[in-house]
Protein backbone atom coordinates (compact mmCIF):
# COMPACT_ATOMS: atom_id res chain seq x y z
CA UNK A 1 0.00 0.00 0.00
CA UNK A 2 2.45 2.81 1.11
CA UNK A 3 5.01 1.57 -2.11
CA UNK A 4 1.77 1.93 -4.46
CA UNK A 5 0.64 5.37 -2.83
CA UNK A 6 3.82 6.43 -3.47
CA UNK A 7 4.16 5.73 -7.05
CA UNK A 8 0.82 7.50 -7.54
CA UNK A 9 2.15 10.67 -6.20
CA UNK A 10 4.97 10.26 -8.35
CA UNK A 11 2.93 9.90 -11.15
CA UNK A 12 1.21 12.83 -10.29
CA UNK A 13 3.99 14.57 -10.29
CA UNK A 14 5.52 13.32 -13.61
CA UNK A 15 1.98 14.05 -15.21
CA UNK A 16 1.78 17.75 -14.07
CA UNK A 17 5.90 17.94 -15.66
CA UNK A 18 4.09 16.54 -19.25
CA UNK A 19 4.51 12.77 -19.04
CA UNK A 20 1.07 11.57 -19.54
CA UNK A 21 1.74 8.29 -21.76
CA UNK A 22 1.26 5.20 -20.16
CA UNK A 23 3.67 2.91 -21.54
CA UNK A 24 6.57 5.55 -20.70
CA UNK A 25 4.56 5.65 -17.40
CA UNK A 26 5.35 2.32 -17.25
CA UNK A 27 9.30 2.16 -18.68
CA UNK A 28 9.47 5.21 -15.81
CA UNK A 29 8.46 3.11 -12.75
CA UNK A 30 9.70 -0.53 -14.09
CA UNK A 31 5.98 -1.60 -13.35
CA UNK A 32 3.61 -3.04 -16.27
CA UNK A 33 1.18 -0.93 -18.11
CA UNK A 34 -1.68 -2.58 -16.54
CA UNK A 35 -0.25 -1.03 -13.35
CA UNK A 36 -0.10 2.12 -14.62
CA UNK A 37 -3.82 2.17 -15.56
CA UNK A 38 -4.96 0.59 -12.22
CA UNK A 39 -2.84 4.05 -10.70
CA UNK A 40 -4.26 5.87 -13.02
CA UNK A 41 -7.67 4.82 -12.69
CA UNK A 42 -7.36 5.40 -8.53
CA UNK A 43 -6.20 9.29 -9.30
CA UNK A 44 -9.25 9.86 -11.44
CA UNK A 45 -11.15 8.31 -8.62
CA UNK A 46 -9.36 11.15 -6.62
CA UNK A 47 -10.21 13.51 -9.43
CA UNK A 48 -6.18 14.24 -9.11
CA UNK A 49 -6.10 13.52 -13.51
CA UNK A 50 -8.79 12.96 -16.10
CA UNK A 51 -7.96 9.99 -18.00
CA UNK A 52 -7.40 10.29 -21.91
CA UNK A 53 -6.43 7.69 -24.73
CA UNK A 54 -3.12 6.14 -23.55
CA UNK A 55 -2.72 8.34 -20.77
CA UNK A 56 -3.55 10.95 -18.29
CA UNK A 57 -4.11 15.00 -18.19
CA UNK A 58 -4.42 17.01 -14.82
CA UNK A 59 -7.88 17.33 -14.24
CA UNK A 60 -9.30 21.00 -14.35
CA UNK A 61 -9.19 22.76 -11.25
CA UNK A 62 -12.33 21.85 -9.27
CA UNK A 63 -14.60 25.14 -8.07
CA UNK A 64 -12.90 26.81 -4.94
CA UNK A 65 -15.13 26.34 -1.76
CA UNK A 66 -16.20 29.29 0.41
CA UNK A 67 -14.17 29.50 4.15
CA UNK A 68 -17.40 28.78 5.58
CA UNK A 69 -18.02 25.52 3.70
CA UNK A 70 -14.49 24.69 4.48
CA UNK A 71 -14.88 25.06 8.17
CA UNK A 72 -18.32 22.86 8.08
CA UNK A 73 -16.14 20.10 6.98
CA UNK A 74 -13.74 17.63 8.89
CA UNK A 75 -14.39 19.86 11.96
CA UNK A 76 -12.73 16.75 14.31
CA UNK A 77 -9.68 16.48 11.90
CA UNK A 78 -9.19 20.34 12.02
CA UNK A 79 -9.87 20.38 15.76
CA UNK A 80 -6.81 17.51 16.19
CA UNK A 81 -4.36 18.68 13.83
CA UNK A 82 -4.66 22.12 15.65
CA UNK A 83 -3.86 20.85 18.86
CA UNK A 84 -0.72 18.89 17.35
CA UNK A 85 0.36 22.34 15.69
CA UNK A 86 0.13 24.29 19.09
CA UNK A 87 2.01 21.96 21.58
CA UNK A 88 5.01 23.58 18.87
CA UNK A 89 4.01 26.81 19.64
CA UNK A 90 6.14 28.50 22.68
CA UNK A 91 5.63 31.66 24.44
CA UNK A 92 7.39 34.58 23.32
CA UNK A 93 7.94 33.69 19.32
CA UNK A 94 6.66 35.48 16.64
CA UNK A 95 4.49 32.97 14.10
CA UNK A 96 2.94 33.61 10.76
CA UNK A 97 -0.63 32.70 10.21
CA UNK A 98 -1.76 31.53 6.70
CA UNK A 99 -5.26 31.68 5.64
CA UNK A 100 -7.48 28.70 5.66
CA UNK A 101 -9.83 27.13 7.88
CA UNK A 102 -7.34 24.91 9.67
CA UNK A 103 -4.97 27.49 10.07
CA UNK A 104 -7.73 29.43 11.74
CA UNK A 105 -8.68 26.45 14.09
CA UNK A 106 -5.11 27.12 15.55
CA UNK A 107 -5.67 31.05 15.55
CA UNK A 108 -8.49 30.63 17.53
CA UNK A 109 -6.44 28.23 19.97
CA UNK A 110 -3.91 31.42 20.75
CA UNK A 111 -5.71 33.83 22.74
CA UNK A 112 -4.13 33.54 26.41
CA UNK A 113 -0.59 33.37 24.68
CA UNK A 114 2.55 35.63 25.05
CA UNK A 115 2.88 35.56 21.08
CA UNK A 116 3.32 38.25 17.96
CA UNK A 117 1.26 37.21 15.37
CA UNK A 118 1.52 38.20 11.70
CA UNK A 119 -1.51 37.00 9.33
CA UNK A 120 -4.03 38.15 7.09
CA UNK A 121 -6.39 35.64 7.81
CA UNK A 122 -9.45 38.23 8.51
CA UNK A 123 -11.40 36.25 11.01
CA UNK A 124 -8.88 36.13 13.30
CA UNK A 125 -8.08 39.52 13.62
CA UNK A 126 -11.42 40.51 15.89
CA UNK A 127 -10.41 36.86 17.97
CA UNK A 128 -6.96 38.14 18.92
CA UNK A 129 -6.84 41.85 18.30
CA UNK A 130 -7.99 42.37 21.95
CA UNK A 131 -5.84 39.69 23.92
CA UNK A 132 -3.59 41.45 25.92
CA UNK A 133 -0.68 39.11 25.67
CA UNK A 134 -0.46 38.71 21.76
CA UNK A 135 0.87 41.29 19.77
CA UNK A 136 -1.15 41.60 16.36
CA UNK A 137 0.26 42.64 12.57
CA UNK A 138 -2.46 42.89 10.03
CA UNK A 139 -1.28 41.77 6.51
CA UNK A 140 -2.96 44.92 4.28
CA UNK A 141 -3.83 44.18 0.71
CA UNK A 142 -6.78 42.51 -1.65
CA UNK A 143 -9.47 40.53 0.01
CA UNK A 144 -10.56 37.50 -0.81
CA UNK A 145 -13.87 36.93 -0.17
CA UNK A 146 -14.01 33.75 -0.91
CA UNK A 147 -11.11 32.65 1.39
CA UNK A 148 -11.42 35.87 3.56
CA UNK A 149 -7.60 36.34 3.44
CA UNK A 150 -5.35 39.00 2.12
CA UNK A 151 -2.95 38.68 -1.10
CA UNK A 152 -1.38 40.88 -3.85
CA UNK A 153 2.25 42.91 -3.37
CA UNK A 154 1.02 45.10 -0.35
CA UNK A 155 0.82 41.93 1.80
CA UNK A 156 4.18 40.58 0.05
CA UNK A 157 6.14 43.93 0.77
CA UNK A 158 4.85 43.71 4.42
CA UNK A 159 5.89 40.49 5.08
CA UNK A 160 9.40 40.75 3.86
CA UNK A 161 10.28 43.29 6.16
CA UNK A 162 9.69 40.36 8.98
CA UNK A 163 10.91 37.29 9.76
CA UNK A 164 8.99 34.55 12.27
CA UNK A 165 10.19 31.76 14.41
CA UNK A 166 7.53 29.22 12.66
CA UNK A 167 5.06 29.67 9.95
CA UNK A 168 2.09 27.23 9.38
CA UNK A 169 0.00 27.01 6.47
CA UNK A 170 -2.71 25.51 4.63
CA UNK A 171 -3.91 24.31 1.09
CA UNK A 172 -6.26 23.04 -1.38
CA UNK A 173 -4.07 20.25 -1.86
CA UNK A 174 -0.71 18.81 -0.70
CA UNK A 175 0.87 16.18 -2.98
CA UNK A 176 4.31 15.28 -2.30
CA UNK A 177 6.72 15.80 -5.11
CA UNK A 178 5.00 18.87 -6.48
CA UNK A 179 3.80 21.23 -3.69
CA UNK A 180 0.80 23.52 -2.03
CA UNK A 181 -1.92 23.42 -4.32
CA UNK A 182 -4.18 27.27 -4.68
CA UNK A 183 -6.27 28.67 -6.78
CA UNK A 184 -4.42 31.54 -7.43
CA UNK A 185 -0.73 32.65 -8.35
CA UNK A 186 -1.22 35.51 -5.73
CA UNK A 187 -1.98 32.78 -2.97
CA UNK A 188 0.82 30.66 -4.12
CA UNK A 189 3.22 33.78 -4.08
CA UNK A 190 2.25 34.87 -0.79
CA UNK A 191 2.53 31.20 0.87
CA UNK A 192 5.82 30.84 -0.31
CA UNK A 193 7.14 34.31 0.59
CA UNK A 194 5.56 32.71 4.52
CA UNK A 195 7.32 29.99 4.51
CA UNK A 196 10.94 31.89 2.94
CA UNK A 197 10.41 34.31 6.17
CA UNK A 198 10.00 31.31 8.97
CA UNK A 199 12.84 29.42 10.44
CA UNK A 200 10.56 26.29 10.75
CA UNK A 201 7.21 25.66 8.75
CA UNK A 202 4.36 23.55 9.77
CA UNK A 203 2.40 22.70 7.04
CA UNK A 204 -2.09 21.58 8.04
CA UNK A 205 -3.70 19.22 6.24
CA UNK A 206 -6.27 16.58 6.98
CA UNK A 207 -6.19 13.58 5.00
CA UNK A 208 -8.93 14.50 2.27
CA UNK A 209 -6.03 17.40 1.07
CA UNK A 210 -3.12 14.87 0.56
CA UNK A 211 -3.05 14.03 -3.40
CA UNK A 212 -5.67 16.27 -3.96
CA UNK A 213 -4.49 18.45 -6.75
CA UNK A 214 -7.69 20.49 -7.33
CA UNK A 215 -5.97 23.78 -8.06
CA UNK A 216 -3.73 24.90 -10.80
CA UNK A 217 -1.14 26.88 -8.67
CA UNK A 218 1.78 25.94 -7.05
CA UNK A 219 3.86 26.50 -3.50
CA UNK A 220 6.36 23.59 -4.01
CA UNK A 221 7.31 21.92 -0.48
CA UNK A 222 10.85 21.81 0.78
CA UNK A 223 12.86 19.18 3.09
CA UNK A 224 12.72 19.87 6.71
CA UNK A 225 8.99 21.11 6.84
CA UNK A 226 6.68 19.65 9.05
CA UNK A 227 3.41 17.85 8.08
CA UNK A 228 0.82 17.96 10.38
CA UNK A 229 -2.14 15.46 9.44
CA UNK A 230 -4.75 12.93 11.12
CA UNK A 231 -3.44 10.58 7.60
CA UNK A 232 -2.89 7.58 8.41
CA UNK A 233 1.37 6.36 7.86
CA UNK A 234 0.77 5.10 4.34
CA UNK A 235 -0.33 7.65 3.14
CA UNK A 236 2.55 10.07 4.35
CA UNK A 237 5.05 7.90 2.92
CA UNK A 238 5.71 9.58 -0.28
CA UNK A 239 5.88 13.00 2.24
CA UNK A 240 8.75 11.34 4.15
CA UNK A 241 10.63 10.46 1.57
CA UNK A 242 10.96 13.59 0.22
CA UNK A 243 12.41 14.88 3.40
CA UNK A 244 9.19 16.84 5.50
CA UNK A 245 8.82 15.71 8.95
CA UNK A 246 5.42 13.75 9.87
CA UNK A 247 3.35 14.84 12.92
CA UNK A 248 0.99 13.00 13.53
CA UNK A 249 -2.86 14.64 14.82
CA UNK A 250 -4.33 11.93 17.57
Amino acid sequence: MRQRRARQDSILAAIAAGEADVDRLAARFAVSPSTIRRDLQHLSARRAVARTYGGAILAPPLPEQSLGTREASNGAAKAAIAAAALARIRDGETLILDGGSTVAALGRLLRGRRLRVITGNLPLIPLLAGEPGIELIVLGGVVRPLSMGTTGPLAEQALRQMTADKAFTSADGVVAERGLCEATLEQAALKALMTAQAAEVFVLADATKLGRAGQPCWTPLRPGWHLVTDAPAAACAAFLAGGLRILPAA
